[in-house]
C-alpha cells in the first residue's frame, strides 16, 4: 500500500478499477451485442443464398485469409497497452509517439509479409480449398484487403486512452457494412464473387472508422512526428521484443480455435463439410462472445493492477473467473435449447446437421470463457511466455485429436478435436496462474517503477 493512503483510500481505488472495467465491459457488450444481432442476419442471407457448398467455399477464403492476417500480426493493441501505460500517466508524448509509431510500423511489416505469404498459398493450394480459376482474383484482392487493413494499434491507442466508446463504434462498421452489403448482393445476384467484395469493403470501412478515431484524439500527429531508431523504442521499453513475440506467438495458435479446424475440415472433407462447419462455429462464437469482451474491457485494468502491485488483483481475478463461470453455464444451457431452432432460423434444414458440432464448439467456447482471466493475467505479470507454451501444447492436443477423429466422426470429431484442444490449454493456463498467485508474483512483480520486464 502506497504511503500514507487509508483503508478508504484502497477500497476507493478498488472501486474505481472495477468501475472502469464494467465501463469498459459496458460499452463493449451494447457494440457486441449489435454486431452480433447483424452477424446473424447477414449470415443467414449468405448461408441461404449460396448453399452448402458455396458456402463452404466462402467460408473457407474468409477463414483462410482471417488465419493469415492473424499468423503474421504482431497484435500490437497489446504492446500499446502494455508499454503504453508510463508515458501516458507520465504525459510524455514524445515516447508515446514513438511506441505508436513503431507499433504502426510492425502492423504494416507484417501485412506486406503476409501478402507474399498468402499469394504463394493460394497458388499452390487453392484448388485443395475449392477455389477455382474464376475465382482467384476475388480471393486475391479480399486477401490483399484482410491483410492491408489491419487495424491493432489504434485499436490499442483507443483502449490504453479508456475511448472505448470510440473504438465500439468503430468495430461495429464491421456488421454494419456486412449487412448492407449482403442486402445489396443479394437483390444483384448472389454469388461468392460478390460477396468477397461486400466484405472486403467491410474491412476497408472499419479499419478507416478506426484510424480516424485515432487521429481525433491528437494521436497521429504524435505518431507522425515521433522520429527514432527501433533500437531507441527498445531501450525505452525493456522487455518489448520478448513480449511482441510471446503475444503474437500465443495469437497465432490462438487461432488454432478459431480458423484452423475449419481449414482443416475444408481439406480433409470438403467445401460443403466446411459451410456446415462454419455455421456451427459462428452461431458458437456469437454466444461465448463475452470472453473476448472481458479480456479487452479487463486488460488496461489489469495491466494498471499489476504495475501498482495491488494487493486486491487476487480478489478480483476470482471474482472474474466466478462470474464468467456462471456466465458460461448459462450459454451452455441456452445452446442446448435454442441450438437446432437457430440453425433451422439461420441456414435451414440443410444445416441441421451441425447442432452435435454447435454443441462441442460451444462447450469449448464456455471452458475458454470459465478462464477468460487467467491468459490477460499472466500477460500483465510479464509471464506472456508461460502463456505461449500453455497454447502451443494445447494447439498440438486439438491438431492431433481432430486429425485422429475426423476420419470417423467427420465435422462432429473436429469440433470434438475443438473442444479437447480448449480443455487443455485452459487447464495449464489455470496451473500457470496458480503458481503465478502462490509466488508472490502479483506483487512482488508489480512494476512499480512503471519499467517493462528484464
Amino acid at each position: 500500500m502506497p504511503q500514507g493512503e487509508t483503508n478508504d483510500d484502497k477500497d476507493a481505488r478498488r472501486r474505481t478499477g472495477l468501475r472502469a472495467v464494467l465501463h469498459n465491459l459496458g460499452w463493449l457488450i451494447a457494440n457486441r451485442g449489435l454486431v452480433g444481432l447483424l452477424s446473424l442476419v447477414y449470415l443467414a442471407i449468405v448461408a441461404r443464398s449460396l448453399g452448402v457448398a458455396d458456402f463452404g467455399r466462402f467460408a473457407l477464403i474468409t477463414g483462410a485469409s482471417k488465419a493469415l492476417a492473424t499468423m503474421v500480426g504482431f497484435q500490437t493493441w497489446q504492446i500499446v497497452v502494455q508499454y503504453g501505460v508510463t508515458p501516458l500517466q507520465a504525459r510524455d508524448d514524445a515516447r508515446l509517439g514513438r511506441l505508436f509509431r513503431a507499433c504502426g510500423l510492425l502492423d504494416l511489416g507484417s501485412a506486406l509479409v503476409g501478402i507474399v505469404i498468402g499469394i504463394a498459398v493460394l497458388f499452390l493450394w487453392g484448388n485443395d480449398f475449392g477455389i477455382t480459376a474464376s475465382l482467384m482474383n476475388e480471393t486475391l484482392l479480399f486477401l490483399v484487403v484482410q491483410l492491408i487493413t489491419i487495424r491493432s494499434m489504434p485499436l490499442g491507442a483507443l483502449r490504453l486512452q479508456d475511448r472505448f466508446a470510440e473504438a465500439a463504434i468503430a468495430d461495429s462498421m464491421t456488421g454494419v457494412v456486412r449487412l448492407a452489403g449482403a442486402a445489396l448482393v443479394l437483390l444483384a445476384g448472389a454469388n461468392v464473387e460478390h460477396f468477397l467484395y461486400a466484405w472486403a469493403a467491410a474491412e476497408a470501412a472499419t479499419a478507416g472508422a478506426f484510424w480516424w478515431m485515432f487521429a481525433r484524439g491528437g494521436n497521429w500527429s504524435l505518431m507522425w512526428n515521433a522520429r527514432a531508431r527501433p533500437g531507441d523504442v527498445i531501450a525505452e521499453n525493456p522487455g518489448i521484443v520478448r513480449f511482441s513475440l510471446s503475444t503474437s506467438g500465443s495469437s497465432t495458435l490462438g487461432l488454432a480455435t478459431k480458423q484452423l479446424p475449419l481449414l482443416l475440415v475444408g481439406g480433409f472433407i470438403g467445401p460443403a463439410a466446411a459451410g456446415i462447419f462454419r455455421l456451427a462455429f459462428q452461431i458458437a462464437n456469437a454466444l461465448t462472445k463475452l470472453s473476448q469482451l472481458l479480456v479487452r474491457a479487463g486488460f488496461p485494468e489489469i495491466v494498471r493492477a499489476v504495475r501498482k502491485g495491488s494487493g486486491k488483483l487476487a480478489r478480483t481475478i476470482w471474482r472474474l473467473f466466478a462470474g464468467s463461470t456462471l456466465a458460461a453455464g448459462i450459454i451452455m444451457a441456452l445452446t442446448v435449447v435454442i441450438g437446432r431452432p437457430v440453425l433451422m432460423l439461420v441456414g435451414g434444414r440443410d444445416y441441421l446437421a451441425a447442432y452435435p458440432m454447435l454443441l462441442w464448439l460451444t462447450a469449448a467456447g464456455c471452458i475458454e470463457l470459465a478462464a477468460v482471466s487467467f491468459e490477460p493475467l499472466l500477460m500483465a505479470g510479464h509471464r506472456a511466455t508461460t502463456a505461449l507454451a500453455a497454447r502451443c501444447i494445447g494447439a498440438v492436443v486439438l491438431i492431433g485429436a481432430m486429425v485422429a477423429l475426423m476420419p470417423a466422426h467427420g465435422g462432429s470429431g473436429a469440433a470434438t478435436g475443438v473442444f479437447i484442444g480448449s480443455v487443455t490449454s485452459v487447464l495449464l493456463l489455470g496451473l500457470a496462474t496458480v503458481h503465478f498467485g502462490r509466488s508472490g508474483a502479483m506483487a512482488s512483480r508489480g512494476l512499480q517503477s512503471g519499467q517493462g520486464p528484464s
